[in-house]
């Protein structure tokens, strides 16, 4: 495979156009810590973005950081920590889940496949926190958006639409988000259940109270050991959980009221500091389905909250079946023992009856090729993502079929 390294936006530039001269497709790489999401692409030529690396821009002050695509999420969080601040949208590692070791990735790797943690319920995903990019088109043009700050203009808002697009609209070179102060203090309050739907009303009641709740998840008995925090090690019921966070008597005060609130639905507890960090890592993580000797099927299923607990019951039955839920009930991580087809009609079928989508998220390249990864699309939304398509990358040559065929 001939492998592209640039180390400029000229280079890359020349790269994409040769890509285009020659009618050949590219594989766009950061980390290549993504390289099992998606649907597999057929190329012969990569187009690596390590070398466009470092951070550029760091003003603590005016909460923004500019860097190069290439650069390493660890180079990024460690900044960030150092003056006590963070990535709101609380980007998740799933290099256990997909490769069986940490690998966080590229800052431009996260922004294009616009991940997020449990925290998108309050901070929102990686798109809402994408200020500005620079990137080069599959016509082997240099284009630019957005800036330093956010703003509401009339336009078009091409932040918003290269994240989530997986690298089949432009290259990017370089990125600027906005950062948060990370917060003083954190703790979970827990209400033991085993029952999904009482879950979901209670993490409903959680989210919808003052107490400015962070995070929201449900873990049946059989999952909630592999969160590693010991107290859940031998649960007898599953959990849910509810996430605080800000200044210490603030958040003692609102777990206070939440699990005075929950103590009328059964046995509560509180996870401190250490305890709640791993909890909600092991969550945003998917730790329960990225154990060593798991290989199942797993399925990233959105619904709105309420329809969480049904769709549960509905995938119950599927071989080797283990769920659980995030974001108050509106993600539902699947592991399903069906590695030939993965159960995707099944999964299909139950997320039609609500108004989701689901994305095969881990799966061999054979399953990938032959079903569709994510949801796929009504007629017209199909011609827009063509056309779409076809303003940035007539050609094909940005990661051709990594979303849809023939797109």
């Amino acid at each position: 495979m001939t492998r592209f390294v640039p180390e400029t936006v000229e280079q890359l530039k020349e790269a994409v156009a040769w890509a285009v001269a020659e009618a050949e497709p590219l594989g766009v790489v950061g980390a290549g810590s993504k390289d099992g999401l998606g649907r597999p692409i057929n190329t012969s030529h990569a187009l690596d973005l390590s070398k466009l690396s470092g951070i550029s821009l760091y003003e603590p002050e005016e909460l923004i950081l500019q860097a190069g695509a290439g650069t390493p999420m660890a180079e990024i969080q460690a900044a960030l920590k150092a003056k006590n601040q963070e990535l709101a949208f609380e980007p998740p590692d799933y290099g256990p889940l997909l490769k069986g070791e940490s690998a966080p990735g590229t800052i431009a790797g996260v922004v294009a496949a616009n991940l997020s943690g449990p925290r998108r319920i309050k901070s929102g995903a990686a798109r809402d926190h994408f200020l500005g990019f620079e990137a080069v088109s599959g016509r082997g043009e240099l284009f630019k958006s957005g800036g330093r700050v956010m703003k509401n203009v009339t336009g078009y808002d091409l932040c918003k639409l290269m994240a989530g697009s997986w690298g089949t609209l432009g290259v990017m070179s370089q990125v600027t988000v906005k950062v948060l102060p990370a917060a003083e203090k954190e703790r979970t309050v827990l209400l033991f259940t085993d029952d999904p739907s009482e879950a979901v009303q209670a993490m409903s009641e959680g989210l919808n109270s003052p107490y400015d709740v962070s995070g929201a998840a449900w873990l049946p008995r059989s999952l909630a050991g592999f969160t590693e925090v010991d107290l859940l090690g031998d649960a007898a019921s599953g959990v849910a959980a509810v996430r605080v966070e800000g200044p210490g008597p603030s958040v003692e005060y609102r777990c206070e009221q939440l699990r005075a609130a929950f103590e009328q639905r059964g046995k509560t507890e509180e996870l401190h500091s250490t305890r709640s960090r791993t909890f909600w890592q092991a969550v945003r993580d998917v730790k329960p389905f990225a154990q060593p000797d798991d290989r199942r099927i797993v399925w990233k299923i959105s619904v709105a909250p309420t329809d969480g607990p049904s769709v549960l019951r509905a995938l119950d039955g599927l071989k080797g079946a283990d769920a659980f839920m995030d974001w108050g009930g509106g993600l539902i991580w699947l592991a399903v023992d069906m590695p030939n087809l993965g159960g995707a009609d099944l999964v299909r079928e139950a997320v039609e009856k609500t108004s989701g989508h689901a994305t095969l998220f881990r799966g061999d390249a054979a399953l990938r090729a032959s079903t569709n990864v994510f949801q796929p699309l009504a007629p017209g939304l199909q011609k827009l993502t063509e056309k779409i398509k076809n303003g940035f990358d007539p050609n094909r040559v940005l990661n051709p079929g990594r979303m849809y065929e023939g797109l």
